[in-house]
Order: structure tokens, then C-alpha cells, then sequence
């Protein structure tokens, strides 16, 4: 019943009837991994369908123009999932998904979910919608990464962030548990020192506020229209 009621909030799965959730919950699996774990690895035969239970997943690749520096893509929270392009294609996996704190896993081979796909073509539907959702995000990060300065890049940053997990009340975003600086910097193709300049450059203007590994963009309509997002 409760993987059920869990599947039902993902929403690729929204839609199924219960029976149909029912059928999906037995033909999966749950496994948990601890913090810092690698959950899949760039470059591994991809064979499964990942969606967060609880916790918290970075999915990210080596460069290796940049003497294989960690560049994070994305930071995934419950009722997300990730290794759907190798399950849809059959190649390797594109990056590496590592769990941030210890989280649990919903897993479902491919086998599984590709039947899933051709018996209910709706969850292809909202699965596609989703998948050209991350496309365009993806490509408006690499457009402001690439194009602005070290502020503009951080800003971008905290945007996905607020975005992604950010709680907004009255025209305050809210992220309870900031990124550590050194993930930052992966993420914004920046240096750790230049993260917390920034950081305390958007302080003192105003922009934000610090509060231990809590976050707040004071006015977010405002901080988009200032950086141009």
C-alpha cells in the first residue's frame, strides 16, 4: 500500500489506476544507500529506472577537459527519477548519479517499465513532456553558464536550486539546505573561493540571506530579473 500511495505522487505514474500501481509496486524493488555512495557510474550498461523514495541524489560527469573536474548537473529530491535515457536507448549511462545523504530507491528494470510503456502510452506521454522540460532547463543553464560572468553563473545556480527545491512564500524563496561550497562551484563552473565571494556579495546587497546552510533569495522575481533568467 505505501508503494503504492508513493508511486501514485511520481509524476510520470500520476495517472495510473491503483491496480495498474499495484502491478508496477510488485515489479519493483527498494535499496537503500548510504551517503556518498555511487547508486549508477557513467559509462555502465544502463538497465533500470531509478526514483527517489527519500534522501538526496547529484547526478554528475568528469570532465575531462578540465582534468576530470566533477561537473554536477542537476541534484534530484523525492518523486524524481533519473537513468530513463540508457532504459529508453539501451547505451551506457551518460553520468554518474551519487546519493548526497542516505536515501531510499525505488528501482524497475527495464523490462518492466518498457511493458509499462506500451501498455499505458500516457505515462510516455507525461514521460516525454518531462524529458523536454529537463531539455530546455538544461539548455538555458549551459546558454547563462556559458555567457555570464562569475556572479551571473552563481546566480544561475541558486535559481535551479529554487527552482528544484526552494520553498517560496510571499515572494521569498527559501532553500532549507544549501549545496556545501564545493558542490557549488561544480555546479556553476566556478572555484569554491569565488562561491563564497558571491555569496556574501548577494548578502551584503541585499539579494539574499545566510543562515547557516539555509538560503534565502529575499525578492525572487527581482534576482531573475536582475541576472537576466
Amino acid at each position: 500500500m505505501e508503494k503504492v500511495e508513493f508511486l501514485k505522487s511520481v509524476p510520470i505514474f500520476s495517472e495510473l489506476n491503483y491496480d495498474t500501481l499495484e502491478q508496477l509496486s510488485r515489479s519493483g524493488s527498494i535499496q537503500n544507500f548510504s551517503e556518498d555512495s555511487i547508486i549508477l557510474s557513467e559509462k555502465e550498461a544502463g538497465s533500470a529506472l531509478f526514483i527517489i523514495i527519500s534522501g538526496k541524489v547529484k547526478i554528475s560527469r568528469i570532465s575531462p577537459e578540465d582534468n576530470d573536474k566533477e561537473v554536477i548537473l542537476s541534484i534530484l529530491n523525492p518523486s524524481d527519477f533519473f537513468g530513463e535515457m540508457s532504459l529508453l536507448d539501451g547505451l551506457e549511462r551518460s553520468a554518474t548519479a551519487t546519493a548526497m545523504e542516505d536515501s531510499k530507491i525505488f528501482i524497475i528494470q527495464r523490462n518492466d517499465f518498457l511493458n509499462l510503456l506500451r501498455e499505458h502510452p500516457e505515462v510516455s506521454i507525461v514521460l516525454l513532456q518531462e524529458l523536454t522540460q529537463r531539455l530546455r532547463a538544461a539548455g538555458m543553464k549551459i546558454k547563462a553558464l556559458s555567457l555570464k560572468d562569475a556572479e551571473g553563473k552563481v546566480a544561475t545556480v541558486l535559481i535551479q536550486l529554487a527552482d528544484d527545491v526552494g520553498r517560496i512564500k510571499q515572494g521569498v524563496v527559501e532553500i532549507e539546505k544549501l549545496p556545501f561550497q564545493h558542490e557549488l562551484a561544480n555546479m556553476a563552473g566556478t572555484s569554491r573561493e569565488t562561491i563564497s565571494r558571491t555569496l556574501h556579495s548577494f548578502a551584503k546587497k541585499g539579494l539574499v540571506e545566510l543562515e547557516g546552510s539555509k538560503l534565502r533569495i529575499v525578492n525572487y522575481e527581482k534576482f531573475k530579473e536582475l541576472y537576466d533568467l
